[in-house]
């Protein structure tokens, strides 16, 4: 259960809230070019087929345009472009463009499949920030079990060794998944050979926007066990002496003191924002609660900033279970949970979410095991 919130509160416990919006300034934005993929990868929560029309039609460009000018006149610096796969937009090159032009930095994710030699023109005359391609396999039957995309493997490597010989920087990056969990070694190893960045990998799975059952049976069926989680987590050593020096921060007995009833412990739309496929703004990707969406065609973004702000600094949790349970809980930072999560899974932002809890929990006893 939800307390209604208000959008035109000022609660002066929430100063970090408070500062950030007074500042009107977010570092950083999202656009997701589109919903659709070239693959058909098991653990996505967005892609839809590439043929397919997009619900609402393809993110337009004069959209695009007016959020970024907004966005880059507020002081944003920086700008994510995703999708579904985003290099799929006919009209990609003018976009990226666009937003290089307005003195904005921009990074691209992207499956490395569609990159052309236009492409590759495009990044070597105007490098991005950052160009993030994911490895879903070291081999191919791995590879295209996760994309479920017959010839992907091999377009993906002939990607990375176009890349490669023109001498454009990319980092890669994986997620660890039930189909692909035997080869994590091989992955990470094909990783570091190929990129020069600190080898990264996400194991939080979470469900779709769109609700699709039998889509989130697939996701659920792919999410590594929360033992399975916390042994990679010591796997890599960087990430490990990072979870080390920070466990302190980790698992906080201070927390459980009290109650707390306030949701939202992140720095969401305040710091960064995200301009949905569908044309509505969110404070974040993982976000799709209808209260916390604003349409980006009709209210100014500094101003749906603020009211997104101040929803979520006003968002409290009056659920008894809740509140005796994640409300108090020590673990918080080792947890998978936020209220964004938690809306996907349950149709609640104040639902405890099994999983998410039995994978801090594990993690924490991994670490507590580690520094006896």
């Amino acid at each position: 259960m939800i307390n209604p919130v208000t959008e035109h509160v000022d609660l002066p416990e929430f100063a970090l809230w408070r500062r950030l919006r007074q500042k009107h300034i977010p570092s950083s934005f999202e656009i997701e070019l589109t919903p659709r993929c070239n693959n058909r990868c098991r653990h996505c929560y967005i892609n839809i087929p590439a043929s397919e029309t997009p619900k609402n039609g393809e993110l337009p460009r004069d959209l695009i345009e007016k959020v970024s000018t907004e966005a880059a006149s507020l002081g944003v610096v920086w700008v994510l472009l995703t999708g579904g796969e985003p290099l799929l937009r006919t009209d990609f090159e003018e976009i990226y463009l666009s937003l290089r032009k307005k003195g904005l930095l921009v990074t691209v994710f992207t499956n490395g499949n569609l990159i052309s030699p236009d492409h590759i023109r495009l990044f070597k005359k105007h490098p991005p920030r950052a160009l993030e391609i994911t490895v879903y396999g070291a081999t191919q039957e791995t590879y295209e079990a996760v994309t479920q995309t017959p010839g992907s493997f091999q377009t993906f490597i002939r990607a990375i060794e176009r890349l490669e010989s023109h001498h454009i920087p990319f980092n890669l990056k994986t997620v660890a998944l039930r189909s692909n969990i035997h080869e994590f070694n091989e992955i990470a190893a094909f990783c570091r050979k190929h990129s020069s960045a600190p080898f990264r990998f996400d194991p939080l799975l979470h469900l779709r926007y769109d609700g699709d059952p039998q889509r989130n049976r697939e996701i659920i069926s792919e999410r590594l066990t929360p033992e399975e989680i916390a042994r990679l987590d010591r796997v890599d050593p960087q990430r490990s002496d990072e979870l080390d020096a920070s466990c302190h921060r980790l698992i906080t007995p201070a927390h459980t003191n009290e109650p707390h009833p306030q949701l939202f412990h992140c720095t969401a739309a305040a710091d960064q924002f995200v301009l949905g496929h569908d044309g509505f703004l969110r404070p974040c990707s993982a976000l799709w609660h209808p209260d916390f969406r604003r349409d980006a065609r009709s209210i100014p973004l500094k101003e749906a900033l603020g009211r997104m702000v101040q929803t979520i600094a006003a968002a409290k949790s009056n659920d008894p279970y809740f509140l005796k349970t994640c409300g108090q809980c020590d673990k918080l930072n080792l947890c998978h949970w936020c209220p964004g999560h938690g809306y996907l899974e349950n149709g609640s932002l104040d639902s405890h979410c099994d999983y998410f809890c039995a994978t801090a929990h594990s993690r924490a006893r991994r670490l507590s095991e580690d520094n006896d």
